[in-house]
């Protein structure tokens, strides 16, 4: 299963990914995103089926790579 991730050292708190992906991705205090399921503050989380599509659409529409991807 796919797995994601947000580099906190290169996420400028635009808001593209938890927009694009609510149910996956959100934002703390300062804006900074991090993935809001299970574990997600500590590295890769597996994304649920459902969530697939706009988890990847958050990860293309990331201006600076932040949200990682891995299969």
């Amino acid at each position: 299963m796919a797995k994601t991730f947000v580099d906190f050292d290169t996420c400028i708190a635009c808001g593209a990914c938890y927009s694009t992906a609510p149910d996956v991705y959100e934002s703390d205090d300062d804006g900074y995103a991090f993935v809001k399921l299970e574990g997600g503050r500590d590295g890769f989380v597996e994304v649920p089926e459902e969530f697939l599509s706009d988890a990847l659409d958050a990860k293309d529409g990331c201006p600076t790579e932040s949200v990682k991807w891995e299969d």
